[in-house]
């Protein structure tokens, strides 16, 4: 059964509503010049263990993430920044699952993935756009044909109720998870829990 991950979580009383619909994993975006930035003081209410949160940087030093990380009791790093595979594997070595981001599009080399096979825990595709991440723009997911990595992965990027049943239908070997955001909103940062709701019973059907 694939996972769901739920990113962008910003308010306290919103991570309560989307918590309800239990996700596997629940991401939060420590990058300043994100909409969906967390902002200096997450706060978060009483933690559903079944729920695993993700930590999201981008081009941040591995002191801050650690430290960041211990501070709110998160185990997984999603980067989508410059990270190298020696990068990676020095948050690894300190506690930490790692998840590394790339943005895809027709020209994209899966070759760039190899050097990371050693130094990650997953891989997350998403589609290439303005940001680097939460554009609600998909990419071609028969691209994912050229993915043939052991790694496994999630596939973010315009993911919503209308499209969602479609991902299953991709059946590859190595998706994990999938990673839901701006499709799933009423504006950046704020989840609608009926948006979600429909999408987890359109997963689920």
């Amino acid at each position: 059964m694939l996972k769901i991950k739920v990113c962008g979580m910003v308010s306290k009383n919103n991570v309560r509503e989307v918590a309800d619909l239990s996700p596997d994993f629940m991401g939060f975006i420590f990058y300043q010049s994100s909409p969906r930035f967390v902002g200096e003081h997450l706060e978060l209410p009483d933690w559903n263990p079944a729920i695993r949160k993700v930590a999201v940087f981008v081009n941040e030093t591995t002191e801050n993430i650690l430290k960041t990380c211990d501070r709110y009791q998160i185990k997984m790093a999603q980067l989508h920044g410059d990270e190298s595979p020696l990068f990676c594997q020095q948050l690894q070595s300190g506690g930490l699952e790692i998840i590394k981001a790339f943005a895809l599009d027709e020209q994209f080399d899966f070759q760039v993935l190899e050097p990371y096979q050693n130094a990650v825990d997953y891989f997350l595709l998403d589609a290439k756009g303005k940001y680097k991440g939460g554009n609600g723009l998909t990419f071609n997911w028969q691209l994912l044909d050229k993915y043939k990595l052991q790694i496994p992965f999630f596939l973010s990027g315009g993911i919503n109720a209308d499209n969602v049943a479609a991902v299953k239908n991709l059946r590859h070997e190595r998706l994990f998870a999938i990673d839901v955001n701006s499709g799933v909103e009423d504006q950046p940062g704020l989840k609608s829990p009926s948006k979600l709701n429909e999408l987890v019973q359109n997963f689920k059907r």
